[in-house]
């Protein structure tokens, strides 16, 4: 199946010993991350940013894959992550957000932290709980992407949302929520106040459901859902950048007394 031009996934080896790796959301594409993913590439990090299974091809193709699909594309890139760098990063924006507290999830402590970009955990839609109904009448409707308070800015996704891979996706929620607790890693949460997409609700939902004693939440006031490329954008990525350093150098600086010093 032919890839969309600029749908492409992008990979960068860096001289940092930090890597980490982009999850793009529902419909969408790699090229909503790939901005961030080259600012973290500028700075050294090793990146990954791969693009889901049925994704940036047809809606008609993601129709045939799941969120087990989705999953098993982040969870191998996590792997391979870890097996070359000391220090592992999820960042994740939407259904991205969701993909990364699954694997935080999984992951516990191999993770060193996770960054949330208008996270979906649930929606208040009424014909969300039809899904399983809906899915199997028609196939897809109309798509809500570019979602982007700045003018002369772009997302590369879908025109149409496919049904059956949302009744997945609502699927994901349900077990993204269940196990909260089990998200310890040092968060960093960040909000659009004005989101066309997802409800605010999602991000109280992990901010008040994760077990992380290190969380910052941060509200951007000049973006819409597809923050990534939006009007906040570089805030977004100078933060996580920062959020990566801090948390990596924490790891490397060990205290004298652990080194058997008096």
């Amino acid at each position: 199946m032919p890839v969309l031009p600029g749908a492409e996934p992008f990979t960068h080896s860096g001289s940092s010993e930090i890597g980490v790796l982009l999850c793009h959301g529902f419909t969408g594409t790699p090229a909503s991350m790939r901005p961030w993913g080259e600012f973290l590439a500028d700075a050294g990090l090793t990146v990954r940013g791969p693009r889901l299974p049925g994704h940036g091809t047809t809606w008609q193709e993601m129709n045939r894959t799941t969120w087990q699909d989705w999953y098993t594309c982040v969870r191998d890139e996590t792997t391979s992550l870890l097996a070359s760098c000391s220090s592992v990063f999820v960042f994740g924006q939407s259904m991205g957000g969701t993909l990364t507290l699954r694997l935080a999830q999984e992951f516990g402590d191999a993770i060193s932290g996770i960054t949330l970009v208008n996270p979906s955990v649930m929606t208040r839609r009424k014909d969300a709980k039809l899904l399983p109904v809906l899915s199997r009448l028609w196939p897809s409707i109309p798509g809500v992407g570019g979602d982007i308070a700045k003018p002369d800015a772009a997302e590369l996704s879908y025109t149409r949302v496919p049904l059956r891979a949302a009744a997945s996706l609502a699927e994901l929620w349900r077990l993204v929520r269940a196990d909260l607790h089990l998200v310890r890693q040092p968060v960093l949460l960040l909000r659009s106040r004005v989101d066309h997409v997802v409800e605010p609700e999602n991000a109280r939902i992990v901010a008040s459901g994760v077990a992380s004693t290190d969380i910052t939440e941060v509200e951007l006031h000049r973006s819409y859902h597809v923050a990534t490329l939006d009007h906040d954008a570089p805030e977004i990525f100078e933060r996580s950048l920062a959020f990566a350093k801090r948390i990596h150098e924490g790891k490397t600086d060990t205290p004298a007394t652990e080194l058997g010093a008096t």
